[in-house]
């Protein structure tokens, strides 16, 4: 049975925390840490075209912004899956603890099952509702 008293806040929690891991993994790693052209040589030595590192980034922000807000939170969860399962892809040759030289794979699995947790859920408590020229729903 769901507490619906509390639910609310069990969602603005996950919430916060995936918007705050992507602005962690993007903002801070990728560009402070990495520096964009690191980020964007790093795309090129695994095969794939600067502009996926450059999409990357901008989801990254974008998405971790908009979930920490709640805004659109169902929709960017979902969006935020395809980044997930390239970072699997990426990390999937280094076995399954993210510990492990070049990072497993298990830790974007987890946020990929934390990502659809937050799309069945929504927004929860404290969420920037979407406008409603965008068709939404205020209570989703």
């Amino acid at each position: 049975m769901i507490d619906t008293r509390t639910a609310p806040y069990a969602a603005l929690v996950l919430r916060v925390a995936l918007g705050v891991m992507f602005l962690a993994h993007s903002l801070y790693l990728k560009v402070f840490v990495f520096t964009v052209a690191g980020t964007v040589g790093f795309f090129e030595s695994l095969g794939l075209p600067a502009l996926f590192a450059y999409l990357t980034l901008f989801a990254e922000i974008g998405g971790g912004i908009a979930l920490i807000l709640g805004f659109q939170t169902r929709l960017v969860a979902v969006a935020l899956i395809p980044v997930l399962l390239g970072a699997t892809w990426v990390h999937a040759g280094n076995g399954w603890v993210f510990s492990n030289q070049g990072g497993g794979w298990e830790y974007p699995v987890f946020l990929i099952v934390a990502s659809v947790v937050q799309a069945l859920l929504g927004a929860g408590a404290y969420a920037v509702k979407s406008p409603a020229f965008l068709g939404q729903r205020a209570a989703a």
